[in-house]
């Protein structure tokens, strides 16, 4: 039998912990932090929700299988390399807007690769972590 107080709180946890994750996600190119770390604060984030919810309620809740992120994170990154070739640049080339938006700062290709690696990490977390759960359970 599961906690209440677990379940009670992990409820609560799940958007506060996916909020910080975005957080530390925008926050990596100009400090410590990133899309790896983010993604990998997000999986942690909907671990607890299974742990405490089921595995079953916490797919739902993600709607999409955890392997599906993986491709849209990476045609994310691929894009975001791909870029500055249209412009004659080198792949991978850093491009910025020139108007920093309020909060975040200067928004560029580094932040949408960042967002790629957020989604690829999530998903092959989640399948793997998941996968393994539903064998063990």
């Amino acid at each position: 039998m599961k906690s209440v107080i677990l379940r009670t709180a992990s409820n609560y946890l799940l958007p506060l912990l996916l909020l910080f994750s975005v957080f530390i996600l925008v926050r990596g190119h100009y400090s410590p932090g990133g899309g790896f770390v983010g993604g990998l604060m997000a999986s942690i984030a909907f671990v607890l929700h299974a742990f405490a919810n089921k595995l079953e309620n916490t797919r739902k809740l993600l709607r999409y299988p955890p392997g599906a992120f993986i491709p849209v994170g990476l045609a994310i990154a691929l894009l975001s390399g791909l870029a500055p070739v249209f412009i004659g640049k080198p792949f991978l080339t850093a491009l910025w807007f020139s108007t920093p938006v309020p909060i975040i700062g200067l928004v560029g290709t580094p932040l949408f690769f960042d967002i790629g690696v957020f989604f690829v990490v999530i998903g092959i977390t989640l399948s793997i972590l998941f996968n393994i759960s539903e064998n063990i359970l």
